[in-house]
């Protein structure tokens, strides 16, 4: 019988959002003492409130994971899905950082496509932790480049960055058109070789780039391998497959074939597989339902 209304929708501070939040979305109907407090008013409580807020368990992240001479497909997003990159020097800027970064930690950048509010790699990791240690020294970089250039503060990038395990057979080669079909699909060019922020004009043999090493599974479409790539990336995609490396890269698991996601669950023991969220449906015992 506690009206909740002024709660909910007063000002509050940071820290009373953070007890709201827990209190909209209760695990399994636990009382939170938190929410209870500032909701019945108990100011008295403040320090035990406190207490209770900074205390409260973080959602659980999924690991990364830590293998090497696997390709993987990582995407990171600018804050709140806004622009990330302004002006040419801004891309150069990045490219350089990539660089740089890469030939330190032991990575190798096979595909990417710098859009205008977010990023597509797709790199192997020679050691371990190698893509995290990337992205954390291109990004603290690039934040710092495009702070001090546009006057700014704060964060630039989303967060934690999304990654999938990507098999070394056409699924590769999927990846990588989509990732140099992504300035098409948003409508910035009409043709991938029209794009100068991508790895197409290195893959299609349009142009040098320093930062992309081409993948040995190239090789499957033929030779001359760049000729191959162009017509590879002029065919239609298959939509299953454009949207199965979106929800495996989302929920950072991997993409390709049965055996080989069976192979990485049985060494990592982590999923692979896309399912549906939740707790597994019970058996009810009669059967399949058509």
């Amino acid at each position: 019988g506690v009206d909740t209304t002024r709660f909910l929708n007063r000002r509050q501070t940071r820290q009373e959002m953070r007890v709201r939040d827990a209190f909209l979305t209760r695990n399994a109907g636990q009382r939170c003492i938190a929410c209870d407090a500032f909701i019945l008013g108990q100011t008295a409580d403040r320090p035990k409130v406190r207490s209770a807020v900074f205390s409260l368990p973080e959602m659980p992240r999924r690991p990364r994971f830590q293998l090497t001479d696997l390709p993987i497909h990582v995407v990171q997003r600018g804050n709140d899905r806004q622009p990330c990159f302004f002006q040419e020097r801004d891309y150069l800027a990045y490219l350089d950082a990539l660089s740089k970064a890469a030939t330190r930690y032991g990575l190798v950048i096979h595909a990417y496509a710098l859009m205008t509010n977010h990023v597509h790699l797709l790199a192997t990791p020679r050691s371990v932790g190698a893509i995290s240690r990337v992205m954390q020294s291109v990004g603290a970089r690039y934040v710092k480049h495009v702070n001090e250039t546009r006057q700014r503060t704060g964060t630039l990038w989303e967060g934690r960055y999304r990654a999938c395990l990507v098999e070394s057979d056409h699924h590769l080669l999927a990846a990588c058109r989509y990732i140099d079909l992504n300035p098409v699909r948003a409508a910035l060019v009409s043709a991938p070789g029209d794009y100068r922020w991508s790895s197409y004009g290195a893959l299609a043999g349009l142009r040098r780039d320093p930062v992309v090493t081409p993948h040995s599974a190239l090789q499957q479409l033929g030779a001359p391998r760049e000729r191959a790539y162009v017509r590879w990336c002029s065919q239609e995609i298959d939509r299953n497959e454009l949207h199965e490396l979106r929800d495996v890269t989302n929920r950072e698991l991997a993409f390709g074939s049965e055996a080989f996601r069976s192979a990485i669950e049985a060494t990592t023991a982590r999923p692979t597989h896309l399912g549906a969220p939740g707790r597994p449906r019970k058996s009810s015992g009669s059967g399949p339902r058509p």
